[in-house]
């Protein structure tokens, strides 16, 4: 589960009157199954969601995690992934892990506040003190609030606040971790054709959010495209309504440039992560030249990826997806 399924699911438990508890991976040390940040969600029956190690530990994180639901306190748990107990979950290899477990039944405000946020696209930062639970948002760099954290901002705090998912800081004896939390990626298909069918089902799968952009309702069908969000506009109006920021990917698949042209000037006036576009070298030149006509510099116009996807000899609309979603995935963590 990504982060925002867990405070999704975090949140309907607590709207059910369950008590819950959030074991959060605070640091890790060779090669740890699961990254800093990672979490899971328990309830007081045990019932559990996410993950903090692949499988290795958490069992012993669940049953910690029923005692400070009982008790209401926090602990850190310290964990040694042995190769063996890896190799048992099916992973290559252990390491180290600390995971801080805490109950959060109480805090449903701050995790309903976090999920919108996320929903509105903004990369937030939660600190969290480790020993009594209590977490609080961190302000915007450079904002005079910063001053009301419970941290010496001398220590270099804030350099960290845009450059890593979590770190443990320490200040005056007491320990915090700082958080953060990123809007899952957004993947932007246009065009509702063949190779967009697995396109979505890839990227779905993959935690990236889904939406297809086609004005032509006979091709974007909820039949077609189940579980996906559809857009009737035209790309370059309904782009214009649409947050295209440094998490989004656009790709261009209908080979009409009517359709797919405006969408590429939409998304290369954008700080999109990754724009695509679907064609040959030929085609692709001479889609080149119309949008350099209509004003677009040759900087700007180097940054589609096209023709979209790995070079891995795709030929099937399949195979074509599979290496888009890996040309997009292995942009994303450029």
């Amino acid at each position: 589960m990504n982060k925002m399924e867990i405070i999704e699911k975090s949140l309907l438990w607590i709207a059910q009157g369950r008590e819950i508890a959030l074991a959060t991976v605070i640091a890790t040390w060779g090669s740890s199954p699961r990254p800093v940040g990672s979490q899971m969600v328990v309830d007081g029956n045990g019932n559990f969601e996410g993950s903090v190690s692949g499988g290795c530990i958490e069992g012993e994180v669940i049953a910690e995690a029923l005692e400070v639901i009982q008790e209401g306190d926090s602990r850190i748990l310290s964990f040694g992934v042995t190769n063996a107990q890896a190799w048992d979950s099916g992973l290559a290899c252990g390491g180290k892990v600390d995971v801080w477990v805490a109950k959060a039944t109480e805090q449903g405000a701050i995790l309903k506040e976090l999920k919108n946020l996320l929903e509105n696209r903004t990369t937030v930062s939660l600190i969290a003190d480790l020993e009594t639970g209590e977490r609080m948002f961190v302000p915007p760099h450079g904002s005079e609030s910063v001053a009301n954290l419970p941290f010496n901002m001398e220590n270099g705090a804030t350099d960290l606040f845009g450059k890593i998912d979590g770190v443990v800081l320490e200040s005056d004896g007491r320990r915090f971790f700082l958080h953060r939390f990123i809007p899952e990626p957004r993947l932007i298909i246009i065009g509702a054709v063949h190779i967009s069918m697995a396109l979505s089902r890839m990227a779905r799968i993959a935690g990236y959010e889904v939406e297809i952009i086609d004005p032509r309702k006979a091709f974007a069908t909820v039949d077609r495209f189940p579980h996906v969000k559809l857009n009737h506009e035209w790309p370059d109006e309904a782009m214009k309504e649409i947050n295209v920021c440094s998490n989004t990917a656009v790709v261009v698949l209908t080979h009409d440039p009517k359709i797919d042209d405006p969408a590429l000037m939409e998304a290369l006036g954008s700080n999109a992560f990754y724009v695509g576009a679907l064609g040959s070298t030929r085609t692709h030149a001479d889609r080149l030249a119309r949008l350099e006509m209509n004003g677009l510099s040759k900087e700007r116009l180097r940054r589609i990826h096209a023709p979209v996807g790995l070079s891995i000899g795709a030929k099937s609309p399949q195979e074509i997806a599979i290496s888009i979603m890996a040309e997009i995935v292995q942009e994303w963590h450029h």
